[in-house]
């Protein structure tokens, strides 16, 4: 018998975008314990940029090709005989480390959840990064009723996450967006301040009693305003500068993603609790020019790939 085989975005080079190009490649089995999932839609984010470019994240080995994505959603088409609570035909989203961007992917059935009715799939491929990243990070940063809390980059999927489950929580918050994100700033909830010279004063004008925490998706500027307007660094928590964080006191994401966690914003989402905006949607052959586009480091909401 024939081995079954796959389309998928991936690469056999390290460099660039241009090196990531579609492949036909062996489709994955479901083993012990494992479900497959024919993958309807692939989040991007910096992390897929970051080992297309050469970073290999802990725990990864093997000979290239390598398939870049580690959020998706689909439908399972194969589930181990000792899985319960999996169906197949289910439709689901989940989290993996590495190949997404693929038309099936095998995981342990405990990183899927199953999709409510009310998720898109194009939101529901690229949710769990935003609010999985945020609501680690902000449990990191304690933040609660009273704080006031600054998010850069506020306007990205993981800051517009982070604004609305801080909000939820009970914070006040101001976001660093360009001018023209500030009005959907103001819609989930947070008030807006721009880049560039004179951002502490903007934040102290905005903050008499003080800024308390800090969540840093931009780096660089960002940071350093960070920890001139935050007494605690323990509090300030980057998603950029990880080369830089532990010298400076400050945290990086620490946990775990969990289907619970997944389950429970993609139900918020469906229930019109939580806002969550793609910003573009590339077709599988188009994967290189979502690098491109996430690469750039600016832009409202998600940038997600169609695969089936």
């Amino acid at each position: 018998m024939s081995e079954e085989m796959m389309r998928a975005a991936a690469f056999t080079a390290f460099g660039g975008p241009e090196v990531l190009r579609v492949m036909e490649l062996p489709a994955p089995q479901a083993g012990a314990g494992q479900v497959r999932v024919r993958v309807r839609t692939a989040g991007v984010q910096p992390f897929d940029a970051a080992v297309r470019g050469g970073w290999t994240p802990p725990g990864v080995t093997g000979d290239l090709p390598r398939i870049p994505g580690n959020e998706f959603a689909g439908v399972v088409d194969q589930v181990d005989e000792d899985v319960t609570g999996v169906p197949l035909g289910a439709e689901v989203l989940g989290f993996s480390l590495l190949n997404s961007y693929a038309e099936y992917i095998v995981v342990n059935a405990g990183d899927v959840t199953a999709k409510p009715a009310g998720v898109p799939w194009e939101v529901a491929g690229g949710l769990t990064a935003g609010v999985q990243t945020a609501e680690i990070a902000l449990d990191g940063l304690a933040v609660g009723p009273g704080d006031t809390l600054l998010v850069h980059a506020a306007a990205g999927s993981v800051g517009t996450a982070a604004v609305q489950i801080a909000r939820m929580r009970g914070a006040t918050v101001i976001g660093t967006a360009r001018e023209e994100n500030h009005a959907y700033l103001w819609d989930l909830g947070a008030t807006p301040v721009a880049y560039g010279d004179g951002l502490a004063d903007r934040v102290r004008a905005l903050a008499p009693d003080g800024v308390h925490a800090a969540l840093d998706g931009a780096g660089g500027h960002a940071l350093e305003v960070s920890l001139e307007l935050v007494k605690d660094p323990d509090r300030i928590l980057t998603l950029v500068e990880h080369a830089k964080a532990a010298a400076l006191g400050v945290r990086t994401t620490q946990g775990v993603r969990t289907a619970e966690r997944l389950g429970r914003y993609a139900d918020l989402y469906a229930t019109g609790k939580l806002k969550f905006p793609v910003r573009r949607t590339y077709e599988l052959e188009k994967a290189a020019d979502a690098h491109r586009e996430i690469e750039t480091g600016h832009g409202r909401g998600k940038i997600v790939i169609q695969v089936g």
